[in-house]
């Protein structure tokens, strides 16, 4: 019998991004609560799994290759992971392989980090500072562009359906809090529309959504006020 794997989750677009991919390829799945409003990612045995104090985080019981319990941390990691060892999502030859990879580290890189820094100077920052809140939202409306263009003759980023579009689609899905109107992205609006209806990605999407709650003041001095930890 199969053992599930693991999760290390709370409801955000990065844990969406495994959520929707293990229901996608209908891999079982235990999902463990990592309330980052109260702190739980600093515990030291989530530390174990994921030293870098954010989720999501993985372990495999079963992993690709043998041998004992196998941890990932970093969001990325996981899917590509995930996608290798299932044989789904993720091509196997170097050209569509590597068409994927590049807009998965895309996402990574850009998408995510400018999108999170939008929303967090859009939505959480104590005082409003009209340069950030400008800065990071152009970034993004410039990020949807990107896409808009590559989606002008494809239906999907890089090929068939892949995690390059599992790990977008989430931080597409609160565009509204990032100050983006999808209707100036006609191409984008239609790769979004076309996502949202899998049944999948709606189940994935969902999952802890009774986790989510407003934001205490003493969360975002958790979330937001972090240093080096000794």
């Amino acid at each position: 019998m199969t053992r599930p794997i693991d999760v290390y989750y709370w409801p955000t677009p990065n844990g969406w991004k495994v959520t929707i991919l293990l229901e996608e390829m209908a891999v079982p799945y235990n999902v463990i609560p990592v309330n980052i409003g109260a702190g739980e990612q600093f515990t030291p045995e989530f530390l174990k799994v994921s030293p870098n104090n954010r989720m999501p985080a993985i372990v495999d019981h079963e992993p690709m290759g043998g041998g004992g319990p196998l941890s990932i941390f970093e969001s990325g990691a996981i899917l590509e992971y995930l996608a290798e060892k299932h044989g789904q999502f993720l091509p196997k030859d170097a050209r569509g392989k590597y068409e994927v990879l590049q807009w998965v580290y895309w996402q990574m890189g850009g998408l995510g980090p400018m999108s999170g820094q939008a929303n967090h100077f859009r939505s959480y920052a104590a005082q409003p500072i009209e340069y950030a809140i400008n800065r990071y939202t152009d970034e993004v409306n410039r990020l949807y562009g990107v896409m808009d263009t590559r989606l002008a003759d494809r239906e999907f980023l890089a090929g068939p359906y892949s995690i390059a579009d599992m790990m977008s689609w989430p931080w597409v899905a609160a565009y509204e809090r990032m100050g983006q109107d999808l209707n100036e992205f006609p191409r984008l609006k239609r790769w979004f529309e076309t996502i949202k209806a899998r049944p999948a990605v709606e189940r994935g999407f969902t999952v802890g959504q009774e986790l989510r709650r407003e934001m205490s003041a003493e969360a975002k001095k958790i979330l937001f006020g972090q240093r080096a930890r000794h």
